[in-house]
């Protein structure tokens, strides 16, 4: 029997270790890479997977998660609420923090149910009055009237000593006019 040289071993070797580095550098390429950040903790902005929308009722059914979600973002602010104030909580299936996730498609709380009827009524505003009054193309929004409330606070206007007219505007009537000096 020959015995193989020792050259032809220590090719045979290095041969096998570079494709076992070919193979290792082609796998780790095609896997996704590890989180970086510990468990539990929320993803950087931009790397949050939203769910599919269900249950759209007045927003447009072909919306991704991402519209949806930022419309009701901006609503949320608008009013100076979050989200559980119209969506409920869902104990059976927690988030990686251990609260229980919210369950959007549900229809239980009068606070959505509300919500929805105030999207119609913006949306009607804008379509049918807002462009036949105003060419700046500005919207009325939640935030138009709730500016930061869940409820609308009352318009008060200013006491009347406090809104005077300016110069050479005319006086309301029975007023003296102020003596010129």
């Amino acid at each position: 029997m020959k015995s193989a040289s020792p050259f032809s071993v220590s090719t045979a070797v290095v041969a096998l270790l570079g494709a076992a580095l070919l193979a290792a550098n082609a796998a780790a390429a095609q896997a996704p890479a590890a989180p970086q950040q510990p468990v539990g903790t929320p993803p950087p902005p931009g790397q949050f997977h939203f769910p599919a929308p269900k249950n759209l009722q007045v927003l447009p059914k072909d919306w991704t998660a991402e519209q949806v979600h930022d419309t009701m973002e901006k609503w949320a602010g608008d009013l100076g609420v979050h989200c559980d104030k119209c969506h409920t909580a869902d104990p059976t299936h927690l988030a990686p923090n251990g609260r229980p996730r919210l369950n959007f498609a549900d229809d239980s709380k009068q606070e959505k149910k509300v919500a929805r009827l105030m999207y119609k009524m913006v949306d009607n505003i804008n379509s049918n009055y807002i462009s036949m009054v105003d060419n700046s193309g500005v919207p009325v929004t939640c935030g138009t009237c709730h500016r930061g409330h869940f409820s609308p606070e009352p318009y008060v206007p200013p006491k009347e000593e406090e809104h005077r007219p300016g110069p050479g505007a005319p006086q309301p009537s029975g007023a003296t006019p102020s003596p010129s000096h």
